[in-house]
């Protein structure tokens, strides 16, 4: 974002013109204490947490449907609609026991089925499901409440797979629901949660509603992340979709919506000076930027233009176009894991200390023979993490000579798009930038992205058996100091055969009006406990 954009934007957000309509704005009525109004980070265009991975949806998902497990704020596994789990002696076998009372909206139980039907969906789709779904010999319900999972070889790290905040997260839905086909899309949303989703009142690109579910039984534990009891103290949350952040800035300002979970750095001055509204750190554990890349496709199928680019790359340039000048927001990490954390490393990470080497990474690009094959990269344009690193790889792909098709699109587009193995030429793609959120990052199980088996990895589909073996070592890990070893030779396989290219460590603020109570740090937006006067 440029500084004409910038200083149109605090202009505009300052006058409260949202108010006046002269940006677009949508006409709000004061809201109730029994309505929340919550401006998410992007529009949610599509509902299925289990055929995308898009935090949107996740975080949409968490409101509707429940899980088996939910990881607390030490990243540590809690039981969620489990009520005990035993595990035999030679590990192999998994028992799993439900909680009494748990319905889904439209009022039927959930059993033992809808949990197997729901994990059959989430492990063809999931990183660790795959690993779980690979040494699967029995996946069978024993009875309403309880089911087993039988496997050939232990898998310790079992709850942690059921009750991770990276996506796609394990929801548990009815067997009808849970039954489609992992790679198409639900058109059905009933789930276990706290909310209901009123599908009559979505409209894409502007609104979704959750009301709330009368029959949910929250757990006695205080709410904590993704675990404890979930309650919700509204009636109804509108989720409005304003991808302009001077419209969501002058509505929060005029008391027309509640929240903004993801307001623009630039204007995060001008809230702080209005008394009625709180700013803070949304998530302690921050998020990685990413600079995701087609391996399936010419060019970035070649390991040296991939290394062209990562070569001619300075995370500077990324971290201030998405935070801005405030330097404690951002650092240069040259890693693919959490920094602070106790297992991160930097391991072969020195080709993203620098300043980017651009004369470098065209020696290079020439070295490899690339022929001037346009490199499409889908770039959403309503989300400005995305936007922004959009505009920054542009500029540097330019100047170390590659063809750029540059695709302005959506959120919601990219979302579609990228799960594409079409050519990129033919409706397919060649890059895409997204971020991470620092809490899937901090070990080998949340942290998709990282992941290099090929057909079966993340988007993009990279194939590194180096880092393979190195995720191997990690998942078969029994103390501290060989998960970290671990991670550091993942960190150095990934980093030379470029997985995907981290383009720094940033923090992102959520700002609230003040008469919110409740309002927690976390990797996701927590509605639970959350209350307005």
């Amino acid at each position: 974002m440029n500084v004409n954009r910038r200083s149109l934007l605090k202009g505009a957000a300052g006058l409260g013109l949202a108010a006046s309509g002269m940006v677009g704005a949508p006409a709000f009525s004061q809201a109730s204490s029994r309505v929340l109004k919550f401006v998410p980070q992007a529009n949610l265009a599509n509902f299925d947490p289990i055929w995308g991975t898009q935090y949107v949806v996740r975080n949409a998902a968490s409101l509707v449907w429940d899980t088996l497990y939910g990881v607390d704020d030490k990243l540590q596994p809690k039981r969620q609609m489990v009520e005990s789990e035993e595990v035999s002696s030679d590990g192999l076998t998994w028992t799993f026991k439900l909680r009494p009372g748990l319905k889904f909206h439209d009022g039927e139980p959930v059993r033992a089925v809808d949990c197997v039907a729901s994990l059959t969906r989430w492990s063809a789709r999931d990183p660790m499901g795959l690993m779980i779904k690979a040494i699967q010999k029995e996946l069978v319900a024993v009875n309403d409440t309880t089911f087993k999972w039988v496997l050939s070889a232990p898998y310790p790290k079992m709850m942690l797979a059921l009750g991770k905040t990276g996506t796609p997260v394990c929801f548990i839905m009815p067997e009808r629901i849970a039954k489609t086909d992992p790679f198409k899309q639900i058109e059905e949303y009933v789930g276990s949660g706290p909310m209901s989703f009123a599908k009559s009142e979505f409209k894409p690109g502007a609104l979704a509603v959750f009301e709330r579910f009368k029959d949910y039984q929250p757990r006695n534990e205080p709410t904590n992340w993704m675990s404890g009891g979930k309650i919700i103290h509204f009636d109804r949350i509108e989720w409005i979709v304003m991808p302009d952040p001077a419209t969501a800035s002058a509505a929060l300002q005029n008391g027309e919506i509640d929240w903004w979970e993801t307001p623009l750095p630039d204007l995060v001055p001008l809230l702080k000076r209005n008394k009625n509204i709180a700013v803070d750190i949304a998530d302690p554990l921050g998020n990685i930027g990413v600079f995701r890349l087609n391996h399936m496709f010419e060019p970035f199928s070649d390991i040296k233009i991939r290394r062209a680019v990562q070569m001619a790359i300075n995370q500077e340039d990324y971290m201030r176009a998405v935070v801005g000048s405030d330097d404690k927001l951002w650092k240069k990490l040259p890693s693919f894991f959490t920094p602070g954390t106790s297992v991160s490393s930097d391991a072969g990470g020195e080709v993203m200390k620098g300043s980017g080497n651009i004369e470098a990474a065209k020696k290079l690009l020439a070295e490899a023979g690339y022929k001037g094959q346009p490199v499409t990269c889908v770039v959403a344009q309503d989300v400005s993490i995305t936007k922004a690193q959009g505009e920054i790889t542009a500029d540097i792909l330019k100047k170390i000579g590659m063809n750029v098709d540059f695709v302005a699109t959506d959120w919601g587009t990219v979302g579609q798009r990228r799960a594409s193995k079409n050519e990129p030429g033919k409706g397919g793609w060649s890059m895409f930038h997204t971020w991470h959120a620092g809490a899937d990052c901090a070990t080998v199980a949340g942290n998709v992205g990282v992941r290099a088996n090929g057909e079966k990895a993340w988007f993009g589909w990279p194939n590194s058996p180096a880092t393979e073996k190195g995720v191997e070592a990690w998942f078969a890990s029994s103390t501290p100091e060989t998960e970290k070893a671990a991670i550091a030779a993942i960190n150095k396989a990934a980093m030379e055969d470029v997985v995907y290219i981290p383009t720094g460590f940033f923090y992102s603020y959520q700002a609230w009006r003040t008469n919110l109570s409740g309002v927690v740090a976390g990797p996701l937006p927590s509605f639970a406990g959350v209350k307005k006067t």
